[in-house]
């Protein structure tokens, strides 16, 4: 799964345009999270296929980024996201925004938005899911 973030004006119906136009499509949200702040949507969609999830977007005139995001699944244990946040810590990455995407069988998936994703995935590469 990758993240892709829209910026836009906040309205009704936005979240029914966005939804509808990949719904048309049959790009699948995985995971979505969305706040509004000084007038401003920020929706945040975890999708598989991230380059055709921009496509569609840019197309129906949204402004699509593809912020630096590492997804990580974690042993839904007391201890492991201090563990890894840590490990982060100690290598120089800054976490700048951490969502829980799922949680279930175990696992808790976590997306890190991070300043230095080449470096927040080499110290995290046995959390990740390269699939």
């Amino acid at each position: 799964m990758k993240q892709i973030t829209i910026l836009v004006d906040d309205k009704v119906g936005l979240l029914a345009d966005i939804s509808f136009i990949l719904g048309k499509a049959k790009v699948n949200i995985e995971s979505i999270d969305v706040s509004v702040a000084a007038g401003k949507a920020i929706v945040n969609l975890m999708v598989k296929d991230e380059k055709r999830a921009k496509q569609l977007l840019e197309a129906g005139h949204y402004k699509v980024y593809e912020p630096d995001v590492v997804v990580v699944s974690l042993n839904d244990v007391p201890g492991e996201l201090s563990k890894v946040s840590k490990t982060l810590a100690d290598g120089g990455v800054n976490i700048e925004a951490v969502h829980m995407i799922t949680r279930g069988g175990g696992k808790t998936v976590y997306s890190f938005k991070v300043d230095r994703r080449t470096i927040a995935e080499k110290l995290l590469s046995p959390y990740m899911d390269n699939d």
